[in-house]
């Protein structure tokens, strides 16, 4: 899979220790929310962990488990990744 980041998105990943990998990861696996700007936010919850369990193994989850609790943005209109953070709290859904 070949993922597209802003400058901005590799300055923050880097910044926040979070590897490409997982972003990809990320990407495969990550359940999709709408975004009031009109881009779209990535993240991992129940159902995106479970399916990654399903292909990566138990020992493989806890590898990345880390970093379970990241969340990427994604833009409509490029296709690029504005920027990856921690998440510190729950999202409000409408």
């Amino acid at each position: 899979m070949d993922l597209a980041f802003t400058l901005h998105a590799e300055k923050r990943m880097q910044q926040r220790g979070i590897p490409p990998l997982v972003v990809e990861l990320l990407e495969q696996f990550g359940t999709p929310t709408r975004c009031p700007g009109g881009a779209e936010r990535l993240t991992f919850d129940k159902r995106a962990k479970a399916r990654l369990r399903r292909a990566v193994g138990a020992r493989g989850l806890a590898i990345v488990d880390r970093w379970l609790g990241i969340y990427t943005v994604v833009s409509d209109e490029t296709g690029e990744v504005v920027t990856a953070a921690h998440r510190r709290h729950r999202f409000k859904r409408k």
